[in-house]
């Protein structure tokens, strides 16, 4: 519906800026989603009508603030189905969430950790640094040919030692997802923990974590329409009760004495020190923005708009499209490698964003260890949102051609 996307598009101010008289096609929303003019304005009042501090003084500008940070927590804890606001954490982002766990969990030497052969630095390199610390064992589960998900190889490797699975729920290299409902199961089966990397999932489809059944859940508000430097950790309640706070200090006591201190309730053991008020805010109106346009529309619009990317770009003699042929399987996503006689992947990322205004994603999307075991070289990578349009896709399908002429 032209006249819907329109709508939308008018929302996000960006977009309609431009370049030499070139209008900003933005292809880089897996890395970073554009703001629409509501979550800014959410900002903007905390800073003009309340900037203070919240929780530690008892006038009023205090109290309003605490109030609007537990509300932007209750929308949130709605957004993802759960009744519990105190089940949600705020962090800066899914790296520091993930990290939050492996430094909060209590993993002790022998402890396995499993992770998928597609995950981000963020849900790599903390379990390397587990290893190397504390003798916890980080093993990874092969995906499939296609680049979908093993489940066989993961039941393979699930034994009474796999004290955590921590999985890329949908992956940011090519957009496929895990089965996550069944890993959950199979690893509660084996009384294993589970984590998910929602960065990619949380933004583009419709997520109940209840029904899931997850234990952990870790996303970033800055790729769902949100504010930078908001990140958003889910736990079951009774296991954040169990896990050690991570950082300390401020907000996060009730009581210390020169001896010992008495740590407050989850979520707030976890939020020490001054939090980004004005971003938690704007947390709030962004999945407000996201519920009022509806999770299934916009899975279904990317979902359309991947569709035009990979009939084009598979049209395009010595361009490779990375992950499965199935469009369906890869979200919003579409990863590709070009055959170029001289140049990289950044240079022809360069040449759309200097000849075109295309804003894409060049390199490894920080996920080197895949391209690092196929000895790959770096790719380019198109992510699409709800602001998008076909037009846009099939601007880009014939930048890309041109390039390669």
């Amino acid at each position: 519906d032209w006249m819907n996307i329109k709508k939308i598009r008018g929302q996000f101010p960006v977009l309609s800026t431009q370049k030499e008289g070139m209008p900003l096609v933005y292809l880089d929303s897996a890395c970073m989603s554009l703001k629409p003019r509501a979550v800014m304005d959410a900002v903007v009042r905390y800073y003009e009508e309340y900037g203070a501090c919240a929780g530690r003084s008892v006038h009023s500008l205090s109290r309003r603030v605490s109030e609007e940070v537990e509300h932007a927590r209750e929308r949130l804890a709605h957004f993802f189905g759960c009744d519990d606001a105190r089940e949600f954490v705020f962090t800066k982002n899914s790296t520091e969430s993930i990290n939050l766990v492996a430094h909060s969990l209590g993993l002790k030497r022998g402890d396995v950790v499993l992770t998928t052969d597609k995950e981000h630095n963020s849900n790599l390199v903390p379990w390397h640094m587990l290893s190397a610390r504390a003798g916890v064992v980080h093993r990874v589960v092969p995906s499939r040919e296609d680049n979908t998900f093993d489940v066989e190889a993961f039941k393979h490797m699930m034994e009474k030692d796999v004290a955590l699975v921590s999985m890329v729920h949908t992956s940011n290299l090519d957009g496929v997802s895990i089965p996550a409902r069944e890993v959950i199961e199979i690893a509660h089966d084996h009384g294993a923990v589970v984590l998910l990397d929602g960065a990619q999932s949380a933004p583009h489809v419709p997520l109940n974590l209840k029904t899931l059944d997850v234990d952990l859940f870790a996303c970033s508000v800055h790729k769902m329409a949100g504010p930078t430097g908001v990140g958003v950790l889910y736990g079951k309640y009774a296991l954040l009760e169990h896990m050690q706070p991570f950082i300390t200090g401020g907000d996060t006591v009730s009581w210390s004495t020169y001896a010992d201190a008495t740590f407050l309730e989850p979520p707030h053991k976890f939020e020490a020190g001054l939090q980004d008020y004005a971003g938690i805010m704007g947390a709030g109106a962004a999945v407000d923005f996201l519920e009022g346009i509806g999770m299934k529309s916009i899975a279904a619009h990317e979902h359309a708009l991947n569709r035009v990317l990979d009939r084009g770009l598979r049209s395009i003699e010595g361009c490779s499209i990375i992950g499965p042929n199935d469009v369906s399987l890869r979200g919003g996503i579409t990863s590709f490698t070009l055959r170029l006689a001289e140049g990289d992947a950044h240079d022809v990322a360069l040449l759309l964003d200097e000849t075109h205004n295309i804003a894409i994603r060049s390199g490894m999307f920080c996920v080197h260890s895949w391209f690092a075991a196929r000895k790959s070289p770096a790719a380019l990578r198109a992510s699409t949102y709800l602001y998008n349009t076909k037009d846009e896709c099939r601007t880009l399908v014939e930048a890309v051609g041109e390039v390669m002429e």
